[in-house]
């Protein structure tokens, strides 16, 4: 028994040490692998590539070989920079290839090399010099005859292309798109007519769209968006039974939808948005679909009753036409993006199906002739990222059901009718980012626990019959508050509030102690000087404070207006509270004067106004010590220009006057 499994233990031996001198590649093969390695790295930018040279070429990174490792069959160096062109010949030395992706380089040209050489392969299929910097005519193909892919996407080839192609007798997908190809869209595709996949788009072909595509009967994906083309579908599309995808958008297309596109049965996305389609929409189109684009086009007439309803449906965007009627009442549970804005929609938004729309992430219905409420079981839209409903007639209470649309990142219910108060519950939203009310008739106040939705950024509140004060929303909220007359103002305003009337000058002497400075302004002919200002109280400040160096000093801000902050508002209340206050005479003294500065250049007599030469030799003059402590200094007596200074010794005691 133990003789039986040492003879057991040295034959496994004697087959792994077989098959691991089987197994290498060929020498040929491992000495054109090691002539590419140095070649290649003194050809790209990058750090050198991962190759070891010592050891079989199949275990490089890029490099793949067959199951018994007997020869290399794939190539893939990506995103290395690649800028030289002498290793191209080298790698057709490899006839074993099936693959080679060079794809993301900084290649210019297919040299003639390389064409002839891997041209001869009997077993190429996959050729790819996507995103590279290739320029000029499309090379000739004709020696690859077992090509399948070809990729030579995203780089700037240009004229046109005639039978460069025709040899290609087994190609099934070509990738032309984003280059800059003219004339026709080619038809010699192959001589076979097998290719499933056409990628021409975002080029300048011109003219019509060849009815010869459809002689290519097993074509799964047409793509010819952001091109030149014009005239219409050609109806022998019909006869693409196998048709998944066709995106005809950006083009200069014309005429009707056909209604053939509702009997391709394997159709899953059409988009022909941003062209001059026009006439109605054909009932069944989305029998098939679940993507359909139909936007920026000419299209009237009703919206199919049956065009929101199939079960597959996904995406529906119908923006931007002359659509008019109602809203279809039936809408898909599956639906995910509903877009029908700029259009002539009316009647009410129906509200039967939005209850159980679970998987709806944007709903925008802007700027059509909507009327009533807005319903409730919009609400339970749990999904809604995006609900715009702006620049309808919509009318009464706004859902407290809105509430409970904890995804909603976005709400935009502007230029509409609606009234009552602002519902407590919107607090709720808490990835509300955008929330836009404005040009309506709510009224009462602004619910204080708006503040604490931690990611608003901006709120539009302006031209609404709103009152009482506005809360003290933080730094980073865009506030527009205009147009409400009977909102009070905060005693401590953001800096981003924008209010109605703001007070432009002081009315009475503040009790109130000033520790520093912080003017908003707006108007061309201060801008400059305020400038210089808000920079050299920033300087003194950053040489009078200890600032924590995890923190970040708040820039100044300009807001609309005359002065933002009140008479009788404490600097200190707006001050950065990370900042402490100056102590020394003279620094306190530099940040009066730019302060007097910046209230003289907004006096409402331009004759008052100093000239930008005595701004600029009050700015390089001698610094004045401030005669008081700076506590004691009040706003009043910045705008009066009513602060002592002292000057150096033997110097009297001076008014501040710019």
């Amino acid at each position: 028994m133990r003789r039986y499994a040492h003879t057991t233990s040295l034959l496994l031996l004697i087959c792994v040490i077989f098959h691991l001198v089987v197994s290498e590649i060929p020498s040929d093969q491992r000495n054109t692998m090691i002539n590419l390695y140095n070649l290649l790295q003194n050809n790209t930018s990058q750090p050198p590539l991962p190759w070891n040279i010592n050891r079989d070429p199949c275990s490089w990174k890029g490099v793949t070989c067959n199951s018994d490792n007997s020869s290399i069959t794939r190539f893939s160096i990506q995103s290395f920079s690649l800028s030289n062109l002498d290793f191209l010949p080298v790698l057709c030395q490899i006839n074993s290839l099936e693959s080679i992706d060079l794809s993301d380089n900084h290649l210019s040209y297919i040299p003639s090399g390389f064409m002839t050489g891997c041209g001869n392969f009997r077993g190429l299929k996959e050729l790819n010099f996507s995103r590279n910097r290739l320029s000029g005519s499309l090379p000739n193909f004709d020696g690859f005859l077992k090509l399948e892919s070809l990729d030579l996407s995203h780089n700037s080839l240009s004229e046109t292309i005639s039978l460069q192609m025709d040899g290609l007798v087994s190609l099934k997908i070509l990738n032309l798109g984003n280059n800059q190809f003219s004339g026709f869209v080619p038809t010699h595709l192959g001589k076979s007519m097998i290719l499933e996949r056409l990628g021409l788009n975002s080029n300048h072909f011109v003219g019509k769209i060849p009815e010869e595509i459809a002689n290519y009967s097993n074509l799964t994906s047409i793509y010819l968006s952001s091109n030149d083309l014009s005239g219409s579908i050609p109806d022998r599309f019909r006869e693409l039974l196998n048709l998944q995808v066709l995106f005809l958008s950006s083009n200069s297309l014309s005429g009707g939808i056909p209604q053939f596109l509702s009997c391709i049965k394997t159709l899953r996305r059409f988009a022909a948005n941003q062209n001059s389609f026009s006439g109605v929409i054909p009932t069944g189109i989305t029998t098939f679909l679940r993507n359909i684009d139909l936007s920026y086009n000419q299209l009237n007439g009703s919206i199919p009753s049956d065009l929101l309803s199939e079960p597959n449906l996904r995406t529906v965007d119908l923006s931007d036409n002359s659509l008019e009627g109602s809203v279809p009442e039936n809408i898909s549970s599956s639906l995910v993006r509903l877009r029908l804005g700029n259009n002539r929609l009316n009647g009410t938004i129906p509200s039967s199906s939005f209850g159980s729309l679970q998987n709806l992430t944007y709903l925008e219905l802007d700027n059509n002739s909507l009327g009533g409420p807005i319903p409730p079981e919009l609400g339970f839209c749990n999904s809604l990222a995006l609900l715009n409903l702006a620049m309808n007639q919509l009318t009464g209470l706004l859902p407290v059901e809105l509430g409970n649309l904890s995804h909603l990142q976005e709400l935009k219910l502007q230029a509409n009718n609606l009234d009552g108060v602002i519902p407590e519950a919107l607090s709720q939203l808490t990835r509300l980012e955008v929330l836009d009310i404005s040009n309506n008739s709510f009224t009462g106040r602004i619910p204080d626990s708006l503040v604490f939705m931690g990611n608003l950024t901006k709120l539009v509140l302006s031209n609404n019959l709103l009152s009482r004060s506005i809360p003290h929303f933080p730094p980073r909220v865009s506030v527009d508050t205009a147009g409400n007359t009977d909102l009070v103002h905060p005693t401590k305003p953001s800096p981003t509030v924008h209010p109605t009337k703001p007070s432009p000058w002081p009315t009475q002497k503040t009790k109130k102690t000033l520790s520093g400075l912080l003017v908003a302004v707006i108007g061309a002919g201060n801008l400059f000087v305020i400038s210089i200002g808000a920079f050299v109280v920033l300087s003194i400040y950053k040489k009078d404070a200890e600032v924590q160096s995890d923190e970040h000093i708040s820039q100044p801000q300009v807001a609309p207006g005359n002065i933002l902050t009140p008479n009788n508002v404490h600097r200190s209340n707006i001050d950065d509270p990370r900042l402490l206050p100056p102590t020394n005479p003279i620094v306190a003294g530099n940040i009066v004067l730019v302060a007097t500065m910046a209230f003289t250049c907004l006096h409402p007599e331009p004759r008052f106004r100093p000239s930008m030469l005595r701004v600029s030799q009050e700015l390089i003059s001698r610094r004045k010590a401030l005669a008081a402590p700076l506590c004691t200094v009040s706003l009043w007596d910045l705008w009066n220009r009513k602060m002592d200074f002292v000057h150096q010794p033997n110097e009297q005691v001076t008014n501040a006057q710019v």
